[in-house]
């Protein structure tokens, strides 16, 4: 999708906006004064060197880290005067699983549904068996890769507006990985789900719609695939 789609004068709805944003640690690593936009629809890239920020700009979205500057807007709320509405409309993938290794598959769907209005069992058991996913198998059993099926399950079952994905391919066979992206376009192209992926695979960038680069702890260039290329040369 492009921004060519729109009729003439047409600005596109943002489903992240990111202004101004900065976190400072005694480390000495900042992130600093990061600023863009995600048009809803859209798939964009995170892409950058290990240590870039990437995590941290995630964490920070998901308020699982406090900032010391900047404002985040998600669907159009502010990110934390409204952090729970927020959140009932995002669904999130991370690089490790934030599942409890002892419960079974059917015990996260038990503690995941409360906190999300539109919960879909029917949807859920649904996304299981097309991943493989048996209720009665337990988080510390299952491989990274059923792992990551498994947070994309809860993600997609409660009708998300944007998917938040933190290298979820990290640690996955070609073939998952390959899966997993054509679910992703599928979810882009028909479902209208706008996803800001991590990724540190340029194969997987460029399957994006837009990518930002960020290098020590600023995003130095956003643009299509194409036009980061071309800036290359």
């Amino acid at each position: 999708m492009n921004d060519s789609s729109l009729p003439h004068g047409t600005r596109p709805t943002l489903a992240l906006s990111v202004t101004g944003l900065t976190k400072h640690y005694d480390s000495g690593f900042t992130l600093d004064d990061v600023t863009f936009d995600l048009p809803s629809g859209y798939i964009m890239g995170l892409v950058g060197p290990n240590g870039a920020g990437k995590s941290t700009l995630i964490k920070l979205i998901l308020n699982m880290i406090t900032r010391d500057a900047g404002r985040i807007e998600v669907l159009g709320l502010d990110a934390m005067a409204d952090e729970e509405r927020a959140k009932e409309q995002l669904g999130v993938v991370l690089d490790s699983s934030y599942f409890i290794e002892y419960m079974t598959v059917d015990a996260v769907e038990r503690t995941s549904s409360p906190m999300y209005p539109l919960w879909d069992h029917n949807l859920f058991d649904a996304y299981l068996r097309r991943f493989g996913l048996g209720r009665n198998k337990k988080i510390k059993d299952l491989s990274r890769g059923m792992q990551m099926k498994l947070m994309l399950a809860v993600a997609l079952s409660h009708d998300a507006k944007l998917l938040i994905l933190d290298e979820p391919t990290s640690g996955v066979d070609p073939a998952a990985r390959d899966m997993f992206w054509r679910h992703l376009l599928k979810l882009s192209r028909q479902d209208k789900i706008t996803i800001f992926i991590s990724t540190h695979f340029m194969n997987e960038a460029a399957r994006c719609d837009r990518i930002s680069f960020m290098h020590r702890g600023r995003v130095l260039a956003v643009g299509t695939p194409a036009e980061l290329t071309e800036r290359q040369h």
